[in-house]
């Protein structure tokens, strides 16, 4: 009788503690022990190198924000016999970085990370196992991980051209990503309807591009106008902090500056960035309510694509050529994004300068005209030693040399750059555009569509129309956050949660690991985690009827 009851206990206790695991993204293995380390104000983050202090601070900051538990932190050989958190770098180099091993025993909990990325995403971990009510004694269960990321970029984009977001937000976001161990931030900076940095060779960028009179009220062409002048730019000292807070969190920040399209504030700041530069800016319909004056270039108050775009005369391209000095000062990521994307030709057909143009360099059309654009930028960057990322239309008309493409409108872009032998980032509008609805009856304002939690999870950026030979071309996937109906960090917020999370583990987790019955359990664990966060979340992600 003593035995069965013994029993019974032991596997009382081995479900208990199997609940308190749920991490996410899903390790790509882990055995779970018995008993459990106990976290305390007494508990010792100890560095085997003073090399890992960044991710000892992230750990103690964590632990004191949301635990109020302040942790002493000490190099190897200055601490106790026990209660430690012990930090490792074992130095190993593999094609893909972040590998690494958590263990915890009743007395210490070791992360070893083959890399300093390894021992980074290893804390994430660790904080996943804490409990989510605040104590000043945590409980982590005894275990054993041995973990590894599926893909190497792993990346969410947030456009700040369509609402400004400022740069304490914008490290708040960055602290998103890194506790769902996704590694690049993509900085949409540019837009119509905000220049967002400051670029000392021409201030006009920032007083007059980075500033609108009005915003369109409701969705677009909207019900009104707010008649509200707002502006938003980041001085070159606050991108420097910004991208400084990144790296510190093993996050690698690729800015984005749009063209040929997308460039009224650009141009309403220099007007000969135009073909037509005298021409009046128009809105996007005549229906829109206009706020200001009404003559001249003018940055875009409503949303949508606008043909007034780069012309690409010498003028544009020495422009281009002055930002793209400055910003490559400020971003030492290999990639720029130049975008590429939703560029209309009316205005290049009938530019008669664009016509010549395209006459003198024997290109086909004006699609061709877009790739000798793309071609030229690419060219200029690839000679200051970086590369491009352009949205999936710099297909059109032939792709540049050494361009990564960034798939959008579906996955052919995407499989067709990959069977180039093009490098490819899938970020599809049906699996990861999170401006668009979370659940069929939303009750806040979205541009449209509707991308529920599940499908999000159910997204594998691996085609199966490419051989397993041009899959090795899809380096990772995005989710993308426009921010057209997105006016404060708390709207994001809420547009993101669950969902970031879902992509995290497709772009982490083996795939045969994947499990949508066993990731709803371990979200019900992250709500408790977000309501300590303090964020925004859509709290309906997990019942059954959106």
């Amino acid at each position: 009788m003593k035995k069965h009851v013994l029993l019974l206990l032991v596997l009382v206790l081995s479900a208990a503690v199997h609940a308190q695991v749920s991490i996410i993204p899903q390790p790509a293995s882990m055995e779970i022990g018995t008993g459990h380390f106990t976290l305390n104000r007494s508990t010792v983050i100890v560095l085997d190198h003073p090399s890992l202090r960044k991710q000892a601070d992230f750990l103690k900051s964590y632990l004191g924000k949301i635990y109020q538990l302040n942790l002493a932190v000490k190099n190897r050989g200055a601490a106790p016999a026990r209660n430690l958190i012990v930090l490792r770098n074992n130095g190993k180099h593999n094609e893909v970085k972040g590998a690494y091993q958590l263990k915890s025993s009743a007395n210490t909990i070791t992360i070893s990370g083959d890399d300093a990325e390894g021992v980074f995403y290893g804390v994430q971990s660790l904080i996943q196992l804490l409990p989510v009510s605040v104590s000043a004694s945590l409980q982590v269960p005894q275990l054993s991980i041995a973990d590894a990321p599926r893909f190497a970029y792993r990346g969410m984009m947030l456009d700040v051209g369509r609402h400004f977001f400022p740069v304490e937000f914008v490290k708040q976001y960055i602290d998103f990503l890194a506790l769902h161990k996704i590694n690049t931030f993509h900085w949409h900076l540019t837009e119509d309807q905000g220049w967002r940095i400051e670029i000392k060779k021409y201030p006009l960028l920032t007083t007059k591009g980075a500033c609108r009179n009005g915003t369109i009220l409701g969705h677009h062409p909207g019900k009104g106008n707010d008649n509200t002048h707002s502006c938003g730019f980041y001085t070159q000292a606050q991108v420097k902090e910004v991208v400084k807070y990144a790296a510190d969190r093993f996050i690698t920040v690729i800015p984005e500056i749009e063209m040929p399209g997308h460039s009224s504030a650009a141009i309403a700041a220099y007007p000969k960035l135009s073909c037509f530069p005298d021409e009046a800016t128009q809105p996007a319909k005549n229906v829109v309510d206009w706020a200001g004056p009404r003559t001249g270039k003018q940055v875009q108050q409503a949303w949508g694509v606008y043909s007034d775009v780069f012309c690409p005369s010498e003028y544009t391209f020495t422009f281009l050529q002055d930002v793209l000095d400055e910003v490559m000062q400020l971003f030492p990521s290999k990639y720029i994004h130049i975008g590429g994307d939703e560029c209309p030709k009316e205005a290049w057909k009938r530019s008669a300068f664009c016509q010549q143009l395209i006459k003198e360099k024997g290109l086909k059309d004006e699609h061709g005209l877009q790739s000798y654009f793309i071609g030229r930028i690419e060219k200029y960057l690839n000679s200051k030693g970086h590369d491009i990322i352009g949205w999936d239309e710099i297909l059109e008309g032939g792709l540049a040399p050494n361009a990564t493409v960034m798939s959008w409108r579906g996955e052919k872009g995407g499989i067709e750059a990959a069977k180039q032998k093009h490098k490819v980032i899938m970020t599809p509008t049906t699996y990861v555009y999170f401006d668009y609805a979370q659940k069929k009856n939303e009750d806040s304002l979205v541009i449209g569509g509707f991308l529920p939690l599940d499908k999000v999870y159910s997204y594998n950026p691996l085609p199966a129309e490419l051989t397993p030979e041009e899959q090795k071309y899809i380096i990772g996937a995005q989710a993308n956050v426009w921010t057209e109906y997105m006016a404060s960090p708390s709207k994001v917020e809420y547009m993101v949660f669950p969902r970031m999370t879902a992509l995290s583990e497709v772009l982490w987790s083996p795939q045969e690991l994947r499990n949508w019955d066993d990731f709803k359990k371990r979200l019900s664990t992250q709500f408790g985690r977000y309501d300590l966060w303090k964020v925004s979340y859509d709290r309906s992600a997990l019942t059954p009827d959106k």
